[in-house]
Order: structure tokens, then C-alpha cells, then sequence
């Protein structure tokens, strides 16, 4: 399963765009827009830096749902 998140949320919160929350947390427009599609999974790093830029816990913007048959 993917890595389900709600970057694009607490970015709509924090009112701020793909570009600008991009340079808070020093990777391109792209990447951002990869991660709010679910196409891209971040680093630890890049998850807990976007958590903090967000002022909220990582595991609110970030969660894995794993398959009935993995458990």
C-alpha cells in the first residue's frame, strides 16, 4: 500500500502554496506536488521537516495502511 497523507491540507492551512511550502522545506514544487498525489513517499527527514514546518505530528500529515494480508 501506499503512503497515504494529508500534506495538501495543512499546506491549505498554513496558506501557503506548493512553491512556498517547497523552499521551507528545501526541495523543489515537484516533489511537494508528488507527495500531496501520493506519487512520491518522503524521506524520513523530508516527512518530519514538513511535519514541523506544519506544527503538527508526523503521523498527522503521514499514515500507512497496510494490506489484511500482511497482518
Amino acid at each position: 500500500m501506499p503512503l497515504l497523507n494529508r500534506l495538501k491540507e495543512y499546506r491549505t492551512r498554513l496558506g501557503v502554496n506548493q512553491t512556498e511550502l517547497g523552499k521551507l522545506a528545501g526541495v523543489s514544487r515537484q516533489t511537494i506536488s508528488l507527495i500531496e498525489r501520493g506519487d512520491y513517499s518522503p524521506s524520513v527527514t523530508l516527512a518530519l521537516k514538513l511535519a514541523k514546518i506544519c506544527r503538527v505530528r508526523v503521523e498527522d500529515i503521514f499514515s500507512y495502511e497496510e494490506d489484511e494480508e500482511d497482518e
